[in-house]
């Protein structure tokens, strides 16, 4: 079993027993010595995204508008779940809720660190609170101008 983690986990400081890789932007994150020594003594494996895989997560997240939400290193750590996810069984642990939800619509096995796991996985639209209209992107409505405001397009267990 291949743990992909975020760095929720270092700083919670959840035990987990397998191999765990992570991303350098999740080791930049860790200000704090805890973090960093937990990770040190989890031996922790440290590999960059490939461009491949980040191209796809950033794809998908477009398709889901979770990308409004993902961080580059959100994006990174999904990409590496990705690129582990079709090589052998994979889990990603995090307990952002974005990226859970990016990595279910990619594929990808989740397990928080702290919280609790998402129930619904969602995809999101732009509402129009001055003329009511949904549109799939856009900060601003191209029929009244008014600012529009991200809500649940639908949802699936």
């Amino acid at each position: 079993m291949i743990y992909i983690a975020d760095s929720s986990l270092f700083i919670i400081g959840k035990r987990i027993d397998g191999n765990i890789i992570t991303v350098p932007s999740v080791e930049e994150e860790l200000r704090d010595e805890r973090s960093r020594t937990i990770m040190e003594l989890m031996k922790v494996r440290i590999e960059p995204p490939l461009k491949s895989y980040i191209s796809e997560v950033i794809l998908k997240a477009g398709v889901t508008k979770d990308n409004e939400e993902l961080s580059k290193t959100d994006i990174d750590i999904l990409a590496k779940a990705l690129e582990y996810s079709r090589k052998e069984l994979t889990v990603l642990i995090t307990d952002d809720y974005a990226v859970q939800n990016t990595a279910i619509h990619l594929g990808i096995k989740v397990m928080p660190a702290g919280q609790k796991k998402i129930r619904d996985v969602l995809q999101w639209e732009k509402f129009c609170i001055g003329c009511k209209r949904r549109f799939p992107q856009g900060e601003d409505c191209p029929v009244c101008g008014t600012s529009l405001k991200k809500i649940r397009k639908k949802s699936r267990n």
